[in-house]
């Protein structure tokens, strides 16, 4: 088994600095890409720049494999944004793994070796399989280990408020968008629009400051921000208390954006019907009856979640609400964490029923939003080293996360997002009335 190498699934941040360390350790590391490029999701939100700094964004096991190629490491103190991380660190990363990373190949299952996920008889025994699609067809990889670190990003959260699409969601989907708008490609998409912008998020506050902007220079242009919870809140995040400033100059952006009249706040809305209308415009409806009009182009920037599907055989112990690992998910949960206090972590917390499999990266948090790359660094570290025998590695903390210092994350159903508890930011919330508004400097 031994001699077997370990498949990484994912040639983005994650699964790059797995197999950095997989190198260091002396293992034999094949990496398995679907895209054309390492970063390739990356590649496709590039003009998004990122809230860590370049010196948040290396791992330096990566640096240290990197270096020796005359690799110019970029200002530490700079935020690069998407199309930089994958020009200037991922591509050149996997450029000096050479031909240990494979592109377009796109892993459909993966298996213990002629065990379905039903059969307990010498399962221990085998190694596990991995079932790649390629141009040329169909290919089998047998591997002692796999670490998926293929993200979410194929898999956003649809508009529909029960987490399924809503009705005629699909039908409209040429109307609807669900990345942040690229308005130097898409403009004229947009640019006198009634849009429609679904979402709490950091990507929700990106987008409404970008049509914001847009707003500005073209006549027309209106934004109506879609809220599920009850009441704006600490939506725009923690501002000048943020230990990560780009993402609390975010918040401090969309924030006076609204208050300068350009956006139109609707809360407690959760979409239930897309209604296509005859002048062409959409109409959305909430579960509970009430009409926006008028839309023209809907932004759902809902969130992620995990494809799971190609893991089916495999014997994972997930959460049931947040679809990620159980002894990880007390430390991630939105409905409980909501002061951004997200414990370091490693292959113990990672660890599943079914040994020598990991998922590591975005795809580690499920639907939890909110995730660092460092975090992923400090979970690959750990992971390899856990494959490679060294558990004494394995189980050392070696990452201090920033936190935010303030409540934030999806938090109670439709409530409002803020502190309410003595000598602590986490207390239990309060109750409100569900009401769909406008927020006062809106109306």
């Amino acid at each position: 088994m031994n001699e077997l190498p370990v498949v990484v699934v994912g040639a983005g941040p994650a699964g790059l600095s797995a197999v950095a360390r997989l190198v260091e350790r002396g293992e034999r590391p094949i990496v398995l890409e679907a895209g054309d490029r390492a970063g390739a999701a990356v590649s496709q939100w590039n003009y998004v720049r990122l809230f860590s700094k370049w010196s948040e964004l290396v791992d330096p096991a990566a640096a240290r494999l990197l270096e020796p190629t005359g690799w110019v490491r970029p200002d530490g103190d700079t935020y690069p944004t998407g199309a930089e991380w994958a020009e200037l660190y991922l591509r050149p990363l996997a450029e000096a793994l050479g031909d240990r990373v494979r592109f377009g190949a796109r892993v459909v299952g993966v298996a213990r070796r002629g065990r379905d996920r039903v059969v307990d008889a010498g399962r221990e025994d085998e190694p596990l399989t991995v079932h790649v699609q390629t141009s040329d067809g169909e290919e089998r990889i047998t591997a002692r280990a796999v670490i998926d670190a293929s993200g979410t990003w194929g898999s956003p959260n649809p508009l529909g408020g029960d987490g399924l699409p809503a009705v005629g969601e699909k039908a409209a989907a040429a109307r609807i968008n669900y990345r942040v708008p690229d308005l130097a490609v898409e403009r004229e998409r947009y640019a006198g629009k009634r849009i429609a912008v679904a979402g709490s998020g950091h990507s929700a506050l990106t987008a409404l400051v970008a049509f914001a902007d847009l707003a500005e220079q073209e006549p027309g242009t209106k934004i109506v921000w879609l809220l599920r919870r009850g009441a704006v809140g600490n939506a725009f995040g923690g501002g000048e208390s943020d230990q990560l400033p780009a993402r609390g100059a975010l918040g401090l952006r969309a924030k006076k954006a609204a208050e300068a009249g350009h956006i139109e706040t609707v809360t407690g809305f959760r979409t239930e019907v897309v209604e296509q209308m005859g002048d062409g415009t959409l109409t959305l409806e909430s579960f509970d009856g009430h009409k926006i009009d008028g839309i023209d182009e809907v932004v759902v920037l809902t969130g992620f979640r995990p494809d799971l599907s190609w893991l089916s055989e495999i014997r994972l112990e997930l959460d049931p609400v947040l679809q990620a690992p159980t002894k990880l998910a007390p430390l991630i949960d939105p409905n409980v964490h909501s002061c951004g206090t997200v414990y370091p972590h490693g292959e113990a917390e990672l660890r599943h029923p079914e040994p020598g499999v990991y998922l590591v990266g975005m795809k580690s948090y499920g639907r939890a939003p909110t995730f660092l790359s460092l975090t992923g660094y400090e979970q690959a570290r750990s992971v390899v080293a856990a494959i490679a025998g060294d558990h004494e590695s394995a189980g050392r903390v070696e990452l201090v996360l920033p936190e935010t210092g303030v409540c934030g994350g999806a938090g109670v159903f439709d409530a409002p997002q803020e502190a309410k508890s003595e000598g602590g930011c986490c207390g239990a919330p309060e109750s409100v009335d569900v009401t769909i508004g406008l927020a006062p400097s809106a109306r």
